[in-house]
């Protein structure tokens, strides 16, 4: 069983900058894909970021060359650095973890991304 713990979310200007983190208390962090989604009001939840148990990355096309998602294996903590923020990057983003030896999916509760002037 793995259990995520977000934090970082809140309230920020157009331009502005946030940094979310996501603890996982698992002893299989190391081989676990680990991934940033997000949901807006009245829309499908979106993947955003992926970092693989090898440090490789994705983005969605909406994000690319704002956010950074790295990972502390160490820590058991993956992050997303969001720079340059947009309103339409509003949205709850959940931190996601995924065990690809057992294909189980593990969610986090959920931390809120308010962009506003």
């Amino acid at each position: 069983q793995v259990q995520l713990v977000e934090s970082g979310g809140g309230s920020v200007q157009p331009g502005g900058s946030l940094r979310l983190s996501c603890a996982a208390s698992t002893s299989i962090f190391a081989f676990l894909v680990m991934n940033w989604y997000r949901q807006a009001p009245g829309k499908l939840r979106e993947v955003v970021a992926t970092v693989n148990p090898g440090s490789g990355t994705n983005y969605a096309d909406s994000v690319k060359g704002r956010f950074t998602i790295s990972r502390d294996n160490g820590r058991s903590t993956v992050y997303l650095q969001m720079d340059s923020l947009k309103p339409d990057d509003t949205a709850v983003y959940f931190c996601n973890a995924y065990d690809i030896r057992s294909r189980d999916n593990y969610w986090g509760q959920g931390t809120q991304v308010t962009v506003s002037s």
